[in-house]
């Protein structure tokens, strides 16, 4: 199956870009794809612990299944305000 997956932030500048196509096997989960995405761009394990991941622009846990077609996004932790 294929997924795209959006980065975010420091992941999309570790990466190189913010959009990346990856085709993965039946019954992958978001956190098969994050561990791909980290087998090609090492950096990205210092967020192993704290990135968030998305499914179809509604948060997901790592754990939820992937189908064809769906955008897979990860965001990594948030700070700052007032």
């Amino acid at each position: 199956m294929r997924v795209t997956v959006k980065l975010f932030a420091r992941l999309r500048e570790i990466a190189g870009s913010d959009t990346l196509v990856r085709d993965l096997a039946d019954g992958a989960t978001v956190s098969d794809v994050w561990r791909e995405l980290a087998a090609d761009f090492p950096a990205l394990r210092a967020f192993d612990t704290t990135v968030s991941g998305a499914v179809n622009a509604e948060y997901a846990r790592m754990t939820r299944d992937v189908a064809d077609g769906d955008e897979v996004a990860f965001l990594p932790p948030v700070s700052g305000g007032a």
